[in-house]
C-alpha cells in the first residue's frame, strides 16, 4: 500500500515556474515507477509525465515537453514535477500516481497506476 501527498500547486503568471513534489509512504518506494497527470476543468485526466524505477529514464507528454522535468529522491520517497514556462493551458489539478511492478496497462495510462494522490491545483494566468 502506498499513500501519496502533493504539495506546490499554486498561482503563477504565464512564463514562471512551480515545482511540484509528491511525498510517498510505504514500502518499496525505490520499485514503483512514478507517474503525473492532470485534469482541466471537463476535461479527462491526462499523462504529463513519468520516472521509470530502476532506470530513472523519463517520458513526457508533448505538449509539456522541454518545459517541465521529472524527477525522484528515492531516500526521501519522494518525486518532484519542475515546471517552466507555464502557459495557460496547464492550467489543471496536477496528480501524482505509483505504477508497481506487476500493473497491467501501461506508464502512459491511467489504468496503468494503483495509487493516487488528492491531487493540488496549478493555476497559471495570462
Amino acid at each position: 500500500q502506498v499513500q501519496l501527498v502533493e504539495s506546490g500547486g499554486g498561482l503563477v503568471q504565464a512564463g514562471g515556474s512551480l515545482r511540484l513534489s509528491c511525498a510517498a509512504s510505504g514500502r518499496r518506494f525505490s520499485t514503483y515507477t512514478m507517474g503525473w497527470f492532470r485534469q482541466a476543468p471537463g476535461k479527462e485526466r491526462e499523462f504529463v509525465g513519468t520516472i521509470i524505477w530502476g532506470t530513472m529514464n523519463t517520458y513526457y507528454a508533448n505538449s509539456v515537453k522541454g518545459r517541465f522535468t521529472i524527477s525522484r529522491d528515492n531516500a526521501e520517497n519522494s518525486v518532484a514535477l519542475q515546471m517552466n514556462d507555464l502557459k495557460p493551458e496547464d492550467t489543471a489539478v496536477y496528480y501524482c500516481a505509483a505504477r508497481s511492478l506487476d500493473s497491467r496497462g501501461t506508464a502512459y495510462d491511467i489504468s496503468g497506476y494503483d495509487y493516487w494522490g488528492q491531487g493540488t491545483q496549478v493555476t497559471v494566468s495570462s
